[in-house]
């Protein structure tokens, strides 16, 4: 049985977590606009749109459902934190169905992944037979695709259809496979160096403060 009153605590203890984990995210940005800089193609050409249309349609790359009628959001294949260390870069960029980018989430959060080496193939991988009972993602798959062999099936059809999409970028497997020892590694320190300095600065204005308010006294 969960505790309801529980959740009041889940933002003062999110709050330094969000703001090194956006502090990642600009990172990752900033060397998304550096490596892409001369790439022939952009994210935001008609070009590139028609590349992702011609591999998935108007159709979610995850759970196939029909994008044109489904709440959509801009997906990264590999996710842009500290552990996936995905860029924004021709290649990685999609257009999902929300939930799917919901779900993954939870795939895309862990330090270690055992179904897949990446969050977008272990998501695809929640299949109902190597997860223990109650895997929230599986049971999201379950919905999905009610039969197991079906489900393993498109959950299969979909990691090919990714990897062919992957396959007509050499710049993004270049760069990819040149840089993702050391990423994970630096953005962690990012991460960690960021919430120890969060966690000083605050100290220091809060003894600020209460020095002030001694003086009012």
């Amino acid at each position: 049985m969960t505790d309801p009153i529980a959740k009041l605590r889940t933002p003062t203890q999110r709050a330094k977590s969000d703001v090194a984990n956006k502090l990642v995210s600009m990172f990752l940005h900033e060397l998304s606009r550096k490596v892409r800089q001369t790439w022939p193609l952009k994210i935001e050409s008609d070009e590139y749109a028609q590349f992702v249309r011609s591999t998935f349609g108007d159709y979610c790359p995850y759970c196939r459902c029909d994008l044109t009628i489904a709440e959509t959001v801009v997906e990264h294949l590999d996710g842009l934190n500290r552990y996936r260390v995905g860029l924004h870069v021709p290649g990685n960029v999609l257009v999902a169905c929300k939930k799917c980018n919901n779900e993954k989430r939870r795939d895309d959060s862990r330090k270690t992944l055992t179904l897949a080496e990446s969050g977008w193939g272990s998501f695809l991988s929640h299949d109902g037979s190597r997860c223990e009972a109650g895997c929230k993602t599986c049971k999201y798959w379950a919905t999905i695709w009610p039969e197991a062999a079906d489900r393993t099936s498109r959950m299969r059809e979909n990691v090919a259809r990714i990897l062919q999409f992957r396959g007509r970028f050499a710049e993004f497997r270049a760069v990819h496979s040149s840089v993702l020892d050391a990423l994970p590694a630096w953005s962690v320190k990012l991460y960690t160096d960021c919430q120890q300095f969060a966690q000083g600065e605050i100290g220091i204005l809060l003894n600020k403060i209460e020095k002030a308010s001694g003086q009012e006294k």
